[in-house]
């Protein structure tokens, strides 16, 4: 079996256009290794912006056929949602090549470099595209495998998702909704929050405190999230929203349009975002930094240049007085979130949201419900979509319009339209000058550019 990242040079991946398949692959190529892979969504004769991204970097892309897969490959790299059913697993298992999954890989990687892993249940893409800026300005030369492409890597025509420096620092990002958060080792391990996400409360706990036991040095926690600070080192390191037991706390906290102004220890900090979770994000990227020596007025510099990541809080204009947002949002914390982030840009908000998985839904219902409520003014919308559905075995038991119905018996405004399609022609008599419309939703690869469309045709 594998267990260093010496043990193999050719290394293929089933549904490398993922993203966090292909930030592994471009990591892998960037250090010298034979890098291939395929992907469902490769067609014959068909461009794919993924897959001319990663040829670009030397990746080799195939159709999901085997036609990639030969004696010379040392091993075939799957994410969770590549079943054993899939005809190139099954090749590969015949010709004898070692199989692991993305999150394995992952944790191999880590241990050659000095790690800093970034958990939590939101914010994970963010803060740690804010660290890596912090790092890179600081001249630390870092590396990131992110779940997000950095805008200022995505301007250089890249997937954004992943970048190689030569300094001894890697960022990722540890997930806990496969569980896998339990397979790293860092050097300092960061946890922003814990709520209810792909998991029980309980069960989450446990994987966080396994996390925390692994981190081999520093352990920084949100003073500010409930269960999060439970699991606490040291409050000298931790941070939090104005959070007296957090010495990394966000003090003096503005948000003027999409414009946000605050401290933490004294230095004043300014960026171009929304919302008070950017804020803590952002101090959450300030502990780390400050620990391993970056000046706080270094951070703070850094941080007022940030470019943000792709599809959180992406403003795609304005037209006819009303503001476009496309965000990832998609548990129901990171949708009130997003909905409270945007509030202070508007005397109105109207959200749309597609909810991804119907066994993800199902067990979210009572959570989003009780979320997207809470977080809505009495002069905002909720509209929602049906439930994308990503193939598979799905017991299709559970509608978006369930959980619409549930929102408006709880006297808030909510809509359904079933096709996103027909959303544009359903909104245009409610968006009247001031209005943001924020369209949020994660996991279906062609939201870009529906969310694209949609603000064209406004």
């Amino acid at each position: 079996m594998i267990h260093k990242i010496d043990q193999f040079q050719n290394v293929f991946f089933i549904g490398v256009a993922g993203v966090g398949m292909s930030a592994i692959a471009q990591y892998l190529k960037g250090i010298g290794k034979n890098v291939s892979g395929s992907d469902r969504y490769f067609h014959p004769d068909e461009y794919n912006k993924t897959k001319a991204q990663l040829e670009a970097e030397g990746i080799k892309c195939f159709l999901q056929d085997g036609s990639g897969i030969d004696e010379n490959t040392d091993l075939i790299v799957v994410s969770t949602a590549i079943e054993d059913t899939v005809y190139e697993v099954q090749k590969a298992k015949e010709l004898g090549i070692p199989i692991i999954r993305r999150s394995e890989l992952l944790s191999i990687i880590a241990k050659s470099k000095k790690t800093i892993a970034v958990a939590g249940t939101s914010g994970k893409s963010t803060t740690s595209a804010m660290l890596y800026q912090i790092l890179l300005d600081a001249g630390y030369q870092p590396s990131i495998i992110s779940g997000a492409g950095l805008t200022s890597i995505i301007k250089q025509g890249k997937i954004g998702n992943a970048a190689i420096g030569k300094g001894d620092w890697l960022i990722i990002e540890a997930d806990e909704s496969d569980g896998s958060v339990v397979q790293y080792e860092p050097e300092i391990g960061l946890l922003l929050n814990i709520d209810k996400d792909h998991q029980e409360i309980d069960e989450l706990i446990n994987l966080f405190t396994t996390f925390k036991n692994n981190t081999k040095g520093l352990f920084i926690v949100n003073q500010s999230n409930t269960l999060a600070k439970t699991l606490s080192a040291d409050p000298e390191c931790d941070f939090g929203f104005e959070d007296e037991n957090a010495r990394y706390s966000v003090t003096d906290f503005s948000q003027n349009g999409f414009y946000l102004s605050f401290r933490v220890l004294g230095q004043a900090v300014n960026m171009n975002s929304i919302g008070r979770h950017s804020a803590e994000n952002a101090a959450a990227a300030i502990a780390v930094a400050n620990q391993i020596g970056i000046d706080l007025e270094i951070c703070a510099d850094s941080l007022e240049h940030y470019e943000g990541i792709y599809r959180r809080h992406q403003i795609l204009g304005q037209k006819n007085g009303v503001w476009v947002i496309d965000d990832y949002a998609h548990n129901p914390a990171k949708c009130a979130a997003s909905i409270k982030a945007c509030q202070p840009l508007a005397k109105k908000l109207i959200a749309w949201f597609q909810p991804h998985g119907y066994k993800p839904t199902k067990f979210l219902r009572n959570d989003f419900v009780e979320e997207i409520s809470h977080a809505l003014r009495p002069q905002d919308e909720i509209w929602m979509s049906e439930i994308f559905y990503a193939g598979g075995t799905a017991e299709k038991d559970i509608s978006a319009n369930d959980l619409v119905k549930d929102i408006s018996a709880n006297g808030k405004k909510a809509f359904f339209v079933e096709d996103r399609n027909d959303l544009l022609e359903k909104l245009r008599p409610e968006l009247t000058e001031g209005t943001v419309l924020l369209l949020m939703g994660a996991r279906d690869p062609s939201l870009e550019e529906f969310c694209k469309k949609l603000y064209e045709q406004l």
